[in-house]
């Protein structure tokens, strides 16, 4: 935020949260949630050794107001700078576990918020997509029926249109790879109501792409996004239409557009 304009925040596996307020020449655990009372008994590392800390998101009303996604976990929220914390996770369903209900237990992808109207919050999810309209007190899930958007880990949120969002779909957490074969990028406009799969400029065969969690990014009307075999995409258009940047680069963790 403005007001605290040399605070950096930094998630890390396994479950930590450092907190640095000298633009990143010094850091300092936050140990308001890593002494957290779920964290030794209800976190867990998903397939992975421990819990990863990957999405922290800051209210752009108040800087003291936080959220971060922490697979195996779930959302967490903090008023007060760090100092205390409450898990949000409410309509959420952890197929994996026994109780999908649990409190705390969830695997979000990756957590994004319209920066216009913060109180609306998305997350693709391990178990789908949700959205929520009350800052995470309560998600709803907003997979496409019968289509590709449900599994996946990227979510880029509009800044502008609190009911617009994009995922690029993957099969299932057994199948990392574009659905069909085919890739695509799923754009909601309605909140989540219905989705269009935007395909023209990408691979309609043989694709084995999977986009990782911070490889998809928008600045005003363009978006890009890397994939696991190397490529990287381009839309000028909010997806509409994309082009090819590079291929047969590494595997493409993130993808950022640098600000002006």
């Amino acid at each position: 935020g403005a007001d605290q304009p040399g605070r950096i925040y930094i998630g890390t596996e396994p479950g930590g949260l450092f907190r640095s307020d000298d633009n990143g020449d010094s850091f300092e655990l936050v140990e308001g949630l890593w002494n957290h009372p779920s964290r030794m008994t209800s976190w867990t590392g998903g397939g992975r050794d421990h819990p990863a800390i990957h999405s922290v998101v800051v209210d752009p009303r108040d800087s003291r107001h936080l959220f971060v996604g922490i697979s195996c976990a779930g959302v967490f929220e903090t008023v007060d700078g760090g100092e205390t914390w409450v898990p949000r996770n409410k309509g959420l369903s952890a197929d994996f576990l026994p109780d999908p209900s649990v409190e705390v237990g969830h695997d979000p992808h990756f957590l994004d918020v319209c920066r216009n109207a913060p109180d609306v919050m998305w997350q693709q999810n391990h178990c789908g997509i949700f959205r929520s309209l009350d800052a995470g007190k309560l998600w709803k899930k907003i997979s496409e029926e019968g289509g590709p958007a449900h599994f996946g880990f990227p979510i880029s949120a509009d800044e502008r249109d609190p009911g617009t969002a994009w995922v690029v779909p993957a099969t299932s957490d057994e199948h990392r790879m574009a659905v069909n074969g085919a890739l695509c990028v799923s754009r909601t406009e309605d909140g989540g109501e219905s989705w269009t799969a935007l395909r023209e400029g990408l691979p309609q065969q043989d694709c084995y792409d999977v986009v990782y969690r911070h490889a998809l990014d928008k600045s005003g009307d363009r978006l890009a996004f890397g994939s696991t075999t190397g490529n990287v995409y381009l839309s000028e258009n909010r997806g509409e239409s994309w082009i090819s940047l590079g291929a047969n680069l590494p595997p493409v963790y993130s993808v950022r557009f640098s600000p002006v």
